[in-house]
């Protein structure tokens, strides 16, 4: 700390360089932040899947529906404990631009396979009592000013209703849960679906099935396919978090996109930033032999080199991290698309790590030839 007057000077010397060189530091690690946001958006799913879960579907496509009948024979197979359906809904709320994940789902199976949406028993209760009760997750709540006992009406997009193009829904319960829980799902009641709807009764989107083995998940989903092998409805089961991946992994490979653009802004900006500091060094040269001429040491004139640089990087980066973390804690990047941004620690850590891997690298060059620069070369220089 002996020193940082002497650095602050420096980076002052030329302010509108140093400004932008902060600014362009700034807008990668936003970037950096943002793209790791977003990846691990995309695979939160993946991260939070339980092993002891199964998704079955239809073996053509999540498209196509399956037969409700099939539960109680998923339920009777050896090494299944619990098992229950979700029929994608769709629909929107007073325009087009107000979408968010709304699915058909049989309450009381589904509260007990998915502990991690919470509830009061008041408003589990009031689900189970009203056939158009549903419960919304917290997050979508807030953002339509929601509360318990609201009537609430759905544009229908898949799902006609046997009359109008309207179906309209009573909240029961708003449920919360953990940083990695999804909170911006619609949930509503599968009995009021299909008696209401305009065909396709008896059909539901696909099933969650819990075993008690996840050692013995492939066996099991086998087993289960197995049943429905030649029937008019073929399956294909596969643990939750195969599943999710496999959802993910159509629209490519996120986390490899991700890291190869941010890759690719961080060699840009090492370069830029290595040449600002070899042009800095440059301008001081004679600086610098004046340094050693007092007795600064070559040691101590490459620390202080490589700490401006540093300090640089860890400053710009610092805020675009900072301000990165503050929008995803915010909740501010949430959507209906993907709708759990976590700005995980290990990223936030890595991108640290970044910058100051970034001040380092960019400043070692100059700040070696600053060290190895003789006294009589460096005062003979303008």
């Amino acid at each position: 700390m002996k020193y940082f007057s002497l650095i602050w000077r420096s980076l002052l010397r030329r302010k509108t360089r140093t400004a932008f060189t902060l600014l362009m530091i700034f807008i990668a690690f936003i970037l950096y932040g943002f793209l790791m946001t977003v990846r691990g958006a995309f695979t939160q799913g993946v991260e939070v899947a339980s092993a002891e879960r199964l998704i079955m579907t239809h073996k053509v496509s999540l498209l196509q529906l399956l037969p409700i009948s099939y539960e109680q024979q998923i339920r009777t197979t050896p090494g299944v404990t619990a098992a229950t359906h979700s029929t994608w809904f769709g629909g929107t709320y007073q325009n087009n631009a107000n979408q968010f994940a709304v699915m058909a789902v049989d309450p009381t199976p589904f509260m007990a396979m998915f502990p991690e949406f919470k509830l009061t028993a008041a408003e589990r209760q009031a689900w189970l009592a009203d056939r158009q009760g549903i419960i919304v997750g917290r997050d979508t709540a807030t953002r339509y000013k929601w509360k318990v006992g609201d009537r609430v009406p759905i544009q229908a997009t898949i799902w006609q209703p046997k009359q109008g193009d309207t179906w309209f829904f009573n909240v029961s319960g708003i449920y919360d849960g953990d940083k990695n829980t999804d909170k911006t799902t619609f949930y509503f009641r599968y009995d009021y679906l299909d008696e209401n709807r305009r065909g396709a009764y008896g059909q539901v989107g696909w099933y969650t099935i819990k075993i008690a083995d996840p050692n013995r998940s492939a066996e099991i989903g086998s087993s289960i396919d197995a049943q429905f092998a030649n029937s008019a409805a073929e399956t294909k089961t596969s643990p939750e978090k195969a599943f999710m991946q496999g959802f993910a992994n159509q629209i490519g490979n996120i986390g490899l996109i991700m890291v190869a653009i941010v890759s690719v802004v961080l060699l840009l900006l090492l370069l830029n930033v290595a040449n600002q500091m070899g042009q800095s060094v440059r301008e001081r040269t004679s600086e610098i032999g004046v340094l050693k001429t007092l007795g600064f040491s070559n040691p101590l004139i490459l620390v202080l080199l490589l700490s401006e640089s540093a300090f640089l990087a860890i400053l710009g980066g610092g805020a675009g991290l900072g301000l990165v973390w503050l929008g995803v804690q915010s909740g501010g990047f949430n959507n209906s698309f993907l709708p759990v941004f976590i700005f995980g620690t290990h990223d936030l850590l890595v991108g640290i790590a970044l910058c100051l891997s970034l001040g380092l690298l960019a400043g070692i060059f100059p700040a070696t030839s600053a060290m190895r620069l003789r006294i009589t070369d460096a005062l003979r220089r303008n």
